[in-house]
């Protein structure tokens, strides 16, 4: 297979071609999404994970040939723009299935009472060997048998071959990565067994080497099988990661197992490596927030090229710069993207066109696109309605609601509109109003656009906020919109707009303590205000925590204090 350029769209959860969360089916609204990339010259989809085996019903996945047979139209369409699509199938979870306590409760319940839910437990909280869960550590999950671990490679060949005969142009193997239940198998500490998949080197890399093996017996040698490949764990223990730059020892995978592995499954059968870091217990090397640095699993990869000779691909907050010299060095063959692509579907194009500061930037928030915390002893949470936009995107709600929201169309009545208030959410609806034909005027009451984002743009980690701030401040610049600064707006009444939108934002807590005057507000420190050599942060929430982190990188060791319990994993 030619892939037409080095950029390669990778799989998240929530744009699956193929959903199976509880059952089969085809993913909703994913045809304008897929196609509207397509067209802006991406190389090669991967989309999300689609299990093997579907969460309810105990139904395999090679057996839903109606599914296959319905994306096929998609496939041809995606294909006439020059684009390849990797279907990425997976054996599952084990230890890291999401639990969250209602889960927890449910499972609890039906042990006591004997009755059955739709969840089919048995075949869900599986493991190697006996582990505890990622989540709830309580949740013991049972190993696997030899048998079921053949069902699972026979499964993955029929399951290729199915793809094969729909139109994909390739398989991608989840994975030996981020600690999912085939990576479970490949680590010692997940992987205790004392029979031909446990102990040795060649014991633990058994199962995803004979996966390779039945694909290409089922396939062919031809039919391209990529590895999703976690180099290095990442892994202190159960549930601890190690964050960038720390020193630590791995119980997982090390650089030199890395290498090792990366060579043995490439003589296997595999074609490509799709890689960077990680496992779910540290999970943030995989899909990396906004506090780890950019192109953050660039060391590791570019050592894959010293082992083998199929291609490389690099994930984790990858820059173009750094990627084109790692491709001309040939130390990477593709520069791998998941939410870049979320955030703005003309990417490429701009990147072609030269057009850098017209891309709008991804700010690594989850707020949309991963939108699940863990708190000790809850579980992982995900709110029911965010559970529905998983793999959207905070910055652009055009992501899977393409049909929905409609920007560009203009509006049948244009209107005179008043925005109170300059902050982003101000500025968004003023330039979607804009775009639309509507007559816009923002009121903001201080000297500068962009608000209270200013001030959380401004620790050095930061740097994706500060280039949004750039790409909205030049939209509303660009656009016929007229901005009222110093201007406070104290009385609807004095507008004749046709429509007033108030976005004045919130007002943060006052803390009504003896010693009060000593203390200054977040955004007092981080638009510039001193402090002294002993900081306490009171808060512990994602802005106090932000505060410590960049009082740390300054020199300083502040304590964070607050009246919750629980502490955020």
């Amino acid at each position: 297979v030619m892939i037409k350029n080095r950029f390669v769209l990778e799989p998240m959860e929530g744009t699956n071609m193929i959903d199976c969360l509880p059952i089969f089916k085809i993913g909703e609204d994913i045809h304008d999404y897929y196609v509207e990339r397509a067209k802006n010259h991406v190389g090669l989809i991967i989309p999300g994970m689609v299990t093997l085996r579907s969460m309810v019903g105990k139904q395999w996945l090679y057996e839903q040939k109606e599914i296959f047979e319905g994306l096929k139209p998609l496939l041809a369409e995606i294909h006439s723009y020059g684009a390849k699509v990797f279907l990425q199938i997976g054996a599952g979870w084990g230890r890291t299935f999401t639990m969250p306590l209602a889960l927890k409760e449910l499972h609890e319940k039906e042990k006591e009472t004997g009755q059955k839910s739709m969840f089919d437990w048995d075949s869900l909280l599986v493991a190697p060997s006996e582990l505890p869960n990622r989540w709830l550590p309580e949740i013991i999950h049972r190993p696997l048998t030899e048998g079921e671990i053949l069902e699972y490679v026979e499964a993955y060949g029929k399951t290729a071959r199915l793809c094969m005969e729909t139109g994909f142009d390739g398989v991608e193997v989840h994975a030996v990565h981020e600690g999912y239940l085939l990576d479970q198998f490949t680590t010692k500490y997940t992987n205790r067994r004392t029979d031909q998949y446990g102990g040795t080197f060649n014991n633990r890399y058994r199962f995803a080497k004979e996966v390779v093996e039945e694909i290409k017996r089922q396939c062919g040698d031809t039919f391209p099988v990529s590895l999703r490949y976690s180099v290095t764990s990442k892994t202190i223990g159960f549930g601890i990661g190690a964050v960038y730059g720390e020193k630590f020892t791995e119980v997982g995978r090390d650089l030199e197992e890395g290498l090792k592995a990366a060579k043995y499954l490439q003589d296997a059968g595999y074609d490509m490596l799709n890689a960077d870091n990680g496992t779910y217990d540290s999970w943030y090397w995989a899909h990396p927030p906004v506090y780890m640095p950019l192109n953050c699993n660039m060391a590791e990869v570019t050592r894959l090229k010293e082992v083998v000779e199929i291609p490389v691909v690099c994930a984790g907050r990858m820059q173009p710069d750094e990627a084109s010299a790692s491709i001309s060095e040939g130390k990477l063959d593709a520069m791998g993207i998941g939410r870049q692509f979320l955030v703005d579907p003309e990417y490429i194009v701009k990147l072609e066109q030269e057009k850098f500061s017209d891309i709008l930037p991804c700010i690594a928030c989850h707020n949309a696109c991963l939108p699940i915390y863990h708190y000790e002893g809850v579980g992982c949470e995900i709110d029911e309605e965010d559970g529905k936009t998983q793999g959207h995107c905070a910055l652009n709600p055009r992501t899977f609601c393409e049909q929905k929201y409609d920007f560009g169309k203009k509006a049948a009545v244009t209107k005179s509109i008043a925005v109170i208030g300059g902050g982003i959410a101000g500025m968004t609806v003023a330039r979607i109003a804009a775009i639309r034909g509507h007559e816009v005027t923002i009121y903001e009451k201080s000297d500068r656009l962009c608000g209270v984002f200013n001030a959380a743009a401004a620790p050095e980690f930061k740097e994706k906020d500060k280039e949004f701030i750039r790409w909205i401040q030049q939209e509303i610049e660009s656009l016929p919109i007229k901005v009222e600064y110093n201007c406070e707006i104290t009385t609807l009444a004095e507008l004749t707009a046709d429509e007033i939108i108030i976005a004045t934002g919130a007002k943060p807590k006052k803390l009504d303590v003896p010693g009060q005057e000593k203390a200054i507000e977040a955004t007092e420190y981080l638009l510039g205000g001193k402090v002294g050599k002993d900081v306490a942060v009171i808060g512990g929430g994602l802005t106090g925590c932000e505060i410590a982190y960049d009082l740390v990188l300054k020199g300083k060791r502040p304590p964070i204090t607050d009246r919750k319990s629980t502490r955020l994993n």
